[in-house]
């Protein structure tokens, strides 16, 4: 997959090292300290330093990104897998960077806005794109919902990934509507929606595996 897919991944890598290079770029005018951290309500309560926010944060998620391009290379079953599902691999996290790289450099030029909903915003039209992918996920090791009973029956895995699909678009869009709500209430709201988004599916995979057993 790395040799069919290197300009690819060069491309993703640089878009997610770009924070690294316009924080170079506003080097003179970002302060000694930098703003890193938002609790639930949207306030600021963490501060790095400059250097660690240019450098540290796209760095670390360049490293994360990369792994999981090996991780995903690795997978004997990746041969079969569409392009539309690899592209969650090669973008999540350029997408990460960029977006925190933003909302870091301009809260600390003194930018006015509320981050948590910004974030909650992103977050969830994140979920609602990766569940709008999930049913044109093939059986695989590394994406998608890898519980045994998937994994071991296509029929199973097809249906768990088509209703995981539509669970996460809904918990997505359910998301950023709640971006527009009181925060810090709306916070134990996003709590409980990401924790039903992961167990649904899980499952539904179970409940699936009992009625049907395995196909194949």
């Amino acid at each position: 997959m790395i040799r069919e897919n290197k300009w690819k991944i060069l491309l993703t890598t640089l878009v997610t090292l770009l924070p690294m290079l316009a924080g170079l770029m506003l080097w003179t005018r970002l302060p000694e300290r930098m703003p890193i951290h938002w609790n639930a309500a949207g306030e600021l309560d963490g501060w790095t330093g400059r250097a660690f926010a240019v450098f540290a944060i796209p760095g670390f998620l360049t490293g994360i990104h990369l792994f999981c391009v090996l991780c995903t290379s690795l997978d004997p079953k990746v041969k079969d897998q569409t392009k539309k599902a690899l592209g969650l691999v090669f973008w999540i996290c350029p997408f990460m960077s960029v977006l925190l790289g933003a909302v870091v450099y301009a809260t600390a030029l003194g930018a006015s806005f509320n981050v948590a909903s910004v974030i909650f915003a992103a977050t969830g039209l994140l979920f609602a794109a990766l569940g709008n992918y999930m049913p044109k996920c093939k059986r695989n090791y590394t994406i998608g919902i890898k519980v045994m009973w998937a994994l071991e029956d296509e029929a199973n895995w097809n249906a768990t990934h088509r209703f995981a699909g539509k669970v996460w678009v809904v918990g997505g869009l359910l998301i950023i509507l709640g971006s527009f709500f009181p925060l810090k209430p709306f916070f134990r709201v996003y709590l409980t929606l990401t924790v039903l988004m992961a167990l649904l599916p899980v499952g539904y995979s179970y409940v699936y595996y009992r009625r049907h057993g395995k196909t194949e």
